[in-house]
């Protein structure tokens, strides 16, 4: 996974699988960037994401609580059809916007 930070926002490029495996290890770095930087908007970009369970959610769930504590949001980018179905039936779109790339 790799993290990068510009000014008050964190963009997380996720993993092809975003499961109990691998969920715990975005969890603590993402809160550890957040809480040392000040981050105040976290971005998920699911490019190369073909899976997520529900610790992918809980990911994002637990992020969006931590951000929007300080006035900030969670956006998701790059999303492919399995993944944004996965996000509105769990009701995370209610909370989280959803960013598509524009096609050419």
């Amino acid at each position: 996974m790799e993290y990068q930070i510009e000014e008050n926002s964190l963009t997380i490029f996720l993993p092809a699988e975003l499961d109990h495996c691998n969920a715990e290890q975005v969890r603590k770095r993402a809160d550890m960037l957040i809480e040392h930087n000040h981050i105040k908007y976290v971005i998920f970009d699911f490019a190369n994401t073909n899976f997520m369970d529900s610790s992918g959610i809980g990911v994002l769930m637990g992020r969006y609580k931590l951000v929007y504590l300080v006035g900030g949001e969670v956006w998701a980018v790059n999303a492919n059809e399995r993944i944004r179905k996965i996000l509105k039936m769990s009701g995370v779109t209610k909370i989280i916007q959803m960013f598509e790339e524009e096609k050419q």
